[in-house]
This record gives structure tokens, sequence and C-alpha cells, in this order.
């Protein structure tokens, strides 16, 4: 209904502008002239009034409905009546590269949604539209269990159970923290995701939420199935991603110990704000366990290498190295560890964590405010002020740290134990 007021406004105003020029060359074949020029124009609507104002009567008539047509606009998609008064749609489109090939129709949250980034690690399958920090819309889904190879999964509204958990999240633009909606059963969902080389993932997907999520998606999609990015065939080591890292890794520590034996343990998480990253790494190199201190340097034309690195590949004889996603690596803990690993998730509360945040430190948690904003990160403790501090980290796109009052938060949940 927007879209006809702003075009009948627009071709009413065009009418009459079009009959006053018509009427100006009637008058004169100078004034005609004159009055496709906008200066002269206001002498002619000055000098021959009663002429000039039955045209310029039916340009203003075009101004309510075009007036009322943006009203409607801003109210339910402020961001396309920016788009269109920046008037960068002016300027000529410059093509660039797709990394992934989407062909996915439908819309989030009654607006529509055009995927830019996506990926399905350790289990967690997430579509981006933007590539801010916060997306601008975004679409996770939470497999019950890490997957490998091809997907499979049809999910009905009357299924229970161990199903997948979807989140799709938006963020206005005079909101600080995007939106978020979590719906645990009550959807539609199919995936039939096949491998592609060297890392993607490639299919169908389908989803379909409540009415009341106003969320409807249907279409092809392409997914990254780890932190890897790869450039005319090989790793592009400019990527900020622990992936990217433990290819790096595991390829200096092979050439250093001139073996193809090497089973690198989970990195650390860490900041990429920084240039320069040192660490030890845990790795088993020919059936013994050893740690091994580094310092991993960035540089705008070599990107992430390893500092005093001098050794010489192996031969070609040697079998290519098979790199997994470290992200599933920190899943796959070791058997005996686990097995003593304390749960705290189910007596977690925010009570508990302010009275004892030590015991919390460096674990992922997800908090929801009373404004129905959501923060998901790592605990970094608590400030000066009283303030929980969450950070958060993403692969390509640095850190950022949220402080959030106690007295703001409505739930606040342990994601690991």
């Amino acid at each position: 209904m927007d879209s006809l007021l702003i075009l009948g406004g627009l071709l009413l105003i065009l009418a009459g502008l079009v009959w006053l020029v018509m009427r100006a060359f009637g008058t004169s074949l100078l004034w005609g002239w004159a009055s496709l020029m906008p200066p002269l124009t206001l002498g002619y609507l000055f000098r021959h009034w009663k002429s000039a104002k039955q045209p310029i009567g039916l340009c203003a008539l075009g101004v309510i409905p075009l007036v009322v047509g943006l009203t409607m606009l801003a109210s339910h998609d402020s961001q396309r009546l920016a788009d269109i008064l920046s008037l960068q749609w002016l300027k000529p489109e410059t093509s660039a590269t797709a990394e992934l090939d989407f062909d996915l129709n439908g819309e989030l949250n009654n607006q529509p949604f055009s995927p830019q980034q996506g990926e399905l690690v350790g289990g967690v399958l997430t579509l981006r539209e933007g590539r801010d920090f916060f997306a601008r819309r975004e679409v996770v889904i939470r497999l019950p269990q890490p997957v490998s190879g091809a997907v499979n999964l049809d999910v009905l509204p009357t299924d229970t159970g161990n199903i997948p958990e979807i989140e799709i999240s938006w963020l206005l633009p005079e909101q600080e923290l995007p939106e978020a909606r979590r719906v645990r059963h009550g959807y539609t969902l199919h995936l039939a995701l096949t491998p592609l080389a060297p890392n993607k993932l490639a299919g169908d997907f389908h989803l379909v939420l409540p009415p009341q999520f106003k969320t409807t998606l249907s279409g092809k999609v392409e997914l990254y199935s780890n932190g890897l990015r790869y450039v005319d065939g090989q790793v592009d080591r400019n990527v900020d991603s622990l992936d990217t890292l433990a290819f790096i890794i595991e390829d200096y520590l092979q050439r250093r110990f001139t073996t193809r034996l090497v089973q690198l343990s989970p990195l650390p998480m860490v900041a990429f704000s920084s240039s320069t990253i040192d660490m030890t790494v845990e790795a088993s190199i020919n059936g013994g366990l050893q740690q091994v201190p580094l310092q991993l340097v960035k540089s705008p034309r070599a990107g992430w290498t390893i500092k005093g690195d001098r050794y010489a590949k192996l031969a070609k004889d040697f079998k290519t190295p098979v790199v997994t996603s470290a992200t599933a690596q920190q899943k796959e803990a070791l058997p005996e560890i686990a097995t003593r690993q304390i749960d705290r998730r189910p007596r977690f509360s925010l009570q508990r964590l302010l009275r004892n945040p030590e015991r919390y430190y460096g674990l992922a948690m997800r908090a929801a405010t009373l404004r129905g904003s959501q923060a998901e990160g790592l605990f970094r403790g608590v400030d000066s002020d009283g303030k929980i501090v969450l950070q958060q980290l993403k692969n390509g796109s640095g850190e950022a740290r949220f402080t959030v009052d106690p007295e703001q938060i409505k739930t606040i949940e342990l994601l690991e134990p």
C-alpha cells in the first residue's frame, strides 16, 4: 500500500509539471523553453499565475499521497526509507564476487532476509545478513550434536524431544544490541546438505516458524563447514579464525619435527585484535605429548605466520594432512577429563555468579535483559561498578565486550559445564 501511495504521488507531481510546461509553451515559445529551467520556472509562476495555478495545484495534490506513503514506509521499514533517501541507489553497483551462493526466499521477522554469510561449525548453523559485528538479521540453528559429512534433517511442528533450537535476531538502526527470539518446538525444518570441496556444504534449506514470529525461509544455501577460507586452492592466512591458526601451527609442527604424525590439541580462545599472539600449544608428535611455545605474527602481505619459521617443506611423497575444524576439536575433550568434569549448569543462577565469579570465569553465558536485548559471550568477571562483563569473539570480526547491570538482567544461562 505504501508503495502505491508513493508511486501515485510521484505520478501526480510529474503530470502537474508536464502540464505546467505545456501551459508555458501555450503562452509563448520563450516562456516554454524557460519553464524547462527550474530557476526561470519560478519567474513564469509569478508572471502568469492564473495560467500556472492549476498545474501547481495538481502537483500539490500529489504531495499528499507521497507524504502518507513515506510515513507508512517509515513506520514498518525505516531502514528501507533511509536507503531511499540516502540516494545510494543512484550510484553504480560495484561487482563483487560472492563467497557463498544463496538462493533463499522468504522473510525474517516480517522483513526480507538476504544472507551474505553462512556456516555449519560444531553443530551450529548460522545465516547472517550484514558484515558488521552484529548481524542486521540472523538465523541460528543449534543441532542436537555436531555433524560431519552430509546433513539430512526433517522436523515437523508436532515433533518433540531432542530437536534443534532455532534462534532469530534482528538489529534495528536505533538499537545498540540485537533483539532475539528462541524457538524450541512447533516449527518446520528441512535440511538436505551435501559436502563440497574443500570445506563447504550446499543444498536445500526450508524453515517455517510459528505465525507469531513471521519467519518463513525456503531455497538453496551454501555454508562453510569450518573457519578456513581458500584463495586459488590455498588456505587464506589472512583470515582471523582458530581454524586458520590450527592449520598454520599443524603445518609448522610437521615441518619442524619432520613428521606427519602431529595431532594438535584444541587451541585456547584468542583475541584477534592484536597482530601478535603468544601461546603454548599442546600436540601429540610421533605419539608423544609435547608443549611448544609459539608466537604468531600477522602481516598484510603474508597473513598469519610463526615467528622464526625457517623450516623447509616436507617432501611431496608425504600424505597431505587432513585439517579438522578447531571448533569441533574443542568439543572433543578427552574421555577421562570429561568424566571428571562437574556440570555447573543445573545449579547456576545470577546470585551464585555474583557470589563466586571466579568459579565461572571464562565460561560461555547468555544474558537477556528486561528491555529485550541479549548478550552472549565468555564471562570475564565483574567490574568495579558491579556489572557483569561478557567477551564475544567472532571469526574475522574481532572482539567485543559487554557490561550488563545485574538489576537489568531478566534471565542468565550458563552454556557449558
